[in-house]
């Protein structure tokens, strides 16, 4: 009796040890399972999880809009030469005339009286020069005789030097008189249209131009030549690879809308404003009808090839630090590394790249701030809105306005 005792208790002892001992087991393993799973989980962690995009190619044409200003092919403000009042003036605003034509006549009778006085000093002078050239020749005369002195007839022959000079001098004093009693006559200067006047009858003005209100000579009247239009604009310096002969721009003005005009490139500047880093370009427009009028403001659209080595990124993946902008790509064995890259125009949520990467290069759109130079990192499925490549690509063919 005692010994089955003895040995119930001796299994019922072994079976609280294996039950023990399970339970601890088990509580072991699970601990361990868990460590595995938060190590690995903290590790996963550990690596940044990044998508990233590739560069595009850029549009294959550059569309570009920019205010201009049409102005004649020749425009002359014309002053008056001599002081005097407005007689009358023959021709208005607007009006058509040809080189030579009578824009306007004026009154000088200080002119006149000065031109008068030139003339008589004229003859007085020629009667001097007449009086000493007839003197010196008799005085030669009598050279061999002996009745006058060498002395006297050099003197003789100086004074009628000296007097045909001052006959050449007021020869010439007339003449100016003579070439000033023309600008009387107001004329145009080419064949043209009167676009201002500002002259009436009986206006004083001045030799070099019309008195204004504070005193200064102002234009009487401007003619400009309208049969071809010279249009400028300034152009952006990221813009100056395009000014090349054979530009076409399609020109509207507010007084035709809907109606383009064209204009072929001429010449640009070879420099740049540097307080606007842009540079004057000159276009030409054909107007043998007239439509077109100096002064007018022009909306200009030009379109040219594109350079084919611009590449476009989303601007969100620029990053900006001390040395210039770089980019965080992604090398083939997945770790980071930052390449300089140089910007061209912003267009947008886009950017153009003009040097430093290629299409196969992968970026990182966004890149945090904590990336490292050489740090790993695990490359995700980029996410919808994640500026796809289409996304940029539609973004840098849009039209350009500077």
């Amino acid at each position: 009796m005692s010994n089955r005792n003895s040995k119930g208790g001796v299994f019922l002892t072994l079976a609280v040890i294996a039950a023990v001992g399970g339970i601890s087991g088990y509580q072991v393993y699970h601990r361990l399972q868990h460590s595995e799973a938060v190590r690995e989980a903290t590790l996963e962690s550990a690596i940044p999880k990044v998508a990233t995009v590739n560069p595009q190619p850029g549009p294959s044409e550059e569309h570009l809009s920019l205010p201009g200003n049409i102005d004649a092919w020749y425009q002359a403000p014309i002053y008056a030469q001599v002081s005097g009042y407005v007689k009358m003036w023959h021709k208005d605003y607007g009006a058509h005339v040809k080189k030579g034509e009578l824009l306007a006549e004026i009154n000088t009778p200080t002119l006149d009286a000065e031109y008068a006085q030139a003339k008589a000093d004229l003859r007085a002078a020629l009667a001097k020069y007449k009086l000493a050239e007839v003197t010196a020749q008799r005085w030669t005369a009598l050279r061999n005789s002996n009745a006058v002195s060498v002395q006297s007839i050099t003197e003789a022959q100086a004074n009628a030097q000296s007097e045909k000079a001052l006959y050449e001098a007021a020869l010439q004093n007339v003449k100016r008189y003579e070439a000033l009693q023309k600008f009387k006559q107001i004329e145009a200067p080419f064949d043209g249209i009167v676009t201002s006047r500002s002259i009436n009858v009986g206006d004083l003005v001045k030799g070099g131009g019309n008195l204004g209100p504070d005193g200064a000579a102002t234009e009487l009247f401007s003619v400009a030549d309208t049969h071809k239009m010279r249009l400028f604009v300034s152009v952006p310096a990221v813009f100056a690879y395009i000014l090349k002969p054979g530009l076409m721009a399609d020109v509207e003005v507010p007084q035709y809308p809907n109606r383009p005009f064209s204009a072929s490139f001429l010449t640009v500047a070879n420099g740049f404003d540097p307080n606007t880093r842009t540079a004057v370009t000159e276009f030409i427009m054909e107007n043998e009808n007239g439509e077109l009028w100096p002064g007018s403001y022009a909306t200009v659209k030009m379109s040219a090839p594109a350079d084919g080595h611009i590449l476009t990124i989303p601007t969100s993946a620029l990053v900006f630090e001390e040395k210039g902008l770089e980019v965080a790509t992604v090398t083939p064995d997945k770790r980071i590394h930052y390449k300089p890259v140089t910007s061209g125009k912003i267009l947008g949520e886009t950017v153009q790249i003009t040097a430093g990467l290629t299409t196969a290069d992968q970026i990182i759109n966004n890149p945090p701030a904590a990336l490292m130079e050489g740090e790993q990192v695990e490359l995700v499925p980029a996410t919808t809105g994640y500026n796809q490549p289409d996304a940029a690509e539609a973004g840098s063919s849009g039209e350009t306005r500077p």
